[in-house]
């Protein structure tokens, strides 16, 4: 009996319809919509599958439970057609199922209430953003979701409109129940709101995604900080402050791009311990990356006339970093990144959980060998080894390469 459309299946049918927010969109006009044909039309068919003629005779009990089944659907109409069988003689047999008004449809699936509250959603949208409707068309779920919050959404809105370009924090913003965290927990659909609902001359088209968010309405953003340490005890980029040479400082990343310091060699290392652990180093400093690539400090365009070389986990997320670093910094060197070093500490190796398979462009000939080996798991499944848990005096012994102290020369080899 399986094989035939029972009261919970027709149940089953009509819960996809909501789902799929075709119910939603059938209090709205087609206009509004922007497409007719995604709006059911009543009375609407469900599908129905029946027993056969054989199965009249040789399961005639099971069909019996299966019409009475059927006959207990709630508002579903069920239309029956009269089947003359050469032993049974004339019987009505369910033929077809019916949803004949949406009410009915929404009875069925227990949705009246939520429709109601997205009628109210359609009304102040009418009212006050038109525009909006046929995003609400197509994301009828995620308004309805909204509901209890639609107005405050569209004052935001309002206000975005009256005050271009802010040039404040979102925390500034003075609207009736309207915070910084009303607009943190809705930012996604206030920024597809905002594309729907505004001017493009409002939004910035640079600025994408939810992460941009601030920048496309013209809001001041949080800085980003660039965190780094002189590491000559010499020198300070800092010293009228009276802070000690080898401070650790941050910096926002529009100050720290006109830094300019008096050192050669840049290092770049991605662990804080190891950021701080940084031995004394002569006419260097080092940066803490924070897997963040150029990201922080991509603006210091003297970085350009610097050595610097980036040290990160020898695994394959490492040398995409490596990569993105190279894309704005194309003369950046690799350290302590190499399969000697790797196979050095083989009892460190750890275990990458999702690690990169594109290529790399921008790698080296040996780095994109190594960086083969760890795709390709010829050392091993997935093999990590992570920058700390590289020894202290190999650190120290690599440094002593690059280290210069007055009076020493540049190693040659």
């Amino acid at each position: 009996m399986s094989a035939w459309t029972d009261q919970t299946d027709l149940q089953v049918q009509v819960q996809r319809l909501w789902d799929r927010g075709l119910l939603l969109r059938s209090l709205m006009s087609g206009t509004e919509v922007g497409d007719a044909d995604s709006r059911l039309v009543f009375p609407y068919r469900l599908r129905l599958k029946r027993p056969a003629s054989a199965d009249l005779v040789e399961r005639f009990e099971d069909v019996r439970t299966w019409i009475a089944g059927l006959n207990a659907a709630d508002r579903i109409r069920i239309v029956r057609r009269r089947v003359n069988h050469r032993v049974l003689g004339a019987n009505d047999v369910p033929a077809e199922a019916w949803l004949d008004s949406l009410d009915d449809a929404l009875t069925v699936v227990g949705r009246r209430r939520e429709a109601a509250l997205f009628e109210e959603v359609l009304a102040e949208t009418r009212r006050r953003r038109p525009p909006l409707l046929t995003w609400v068309g197509k994301r009828p779920l995620v308004a309805l979701d909204h509901a209890t919050v639609w107005e405050k959404l569209l004052d935001f809105i309002d206000w975005i409109e009256a005050n271009v370009g802010p040039g404040i924090y979102l925390r500034q913003v003075d609207l009736p129940g309207i915070d910084t965290k009303f607009v943190e927990t809705h930012r996604a659909v206030l920024s597809e709101l905002i594309d729907h609902g505004l001017p493009a001359a409002v939004i910035e088209p640079g600025a994408t995604g939810a992460r941009g968010f601030e920048r496309r309405l013209g809001f001041r953003t949080k800085p980003n900080l660039v965190r780094f340490r002189v590491l000559d005890p010499g020198r300070s980029v800092l010293a009228a402050g009276g802070l000690p040479p080898t401070q650790d400082v941050s910096l926002d990343s529009e100050t720290f791009a006109i830094l300019d310091p008096a050192v050669s060699r840049v290092y770049v290392v991605e662990n804080e311990i190891n950021f701080l652990a940084f031995p004394e180093c002569a006419d260097a400093m080092v940066l803490w990356g924070g897997g963040f690539g150029t990201e922080r400090f991509a603006s210091a365009a003297w970085l350009e006339r610097r050595r610097v070389l980036y040290w990160g986990d020898i695994d394959t997320h490492g040398f995409a970093i490596l990569d993105e670093v190279r894309r704005r910094f194309s003369h950046v060197e690799s350290f302590l990144m190499d399969g000697r070093t790797l196979l050095d500490h083989r009892q460190f190796w750890g275990c990458e959980s999702k690690p990169e398979i594109r290529d790399l462009p921008r790698l080296t000939t040996q780095e994109a060998q190594l960086y083969d080996d760890l795709r390709c798991d010829r050392h091993g499944h997935n093999v990590r080894l992570e920058q700390e848990r590289i020894g202290y005096d190999r650190l120290v012994q690599a440094l002593d390469h690059h280290r210069l102290w007055p009076g020493q020369r540049e190693p040659t080899d």
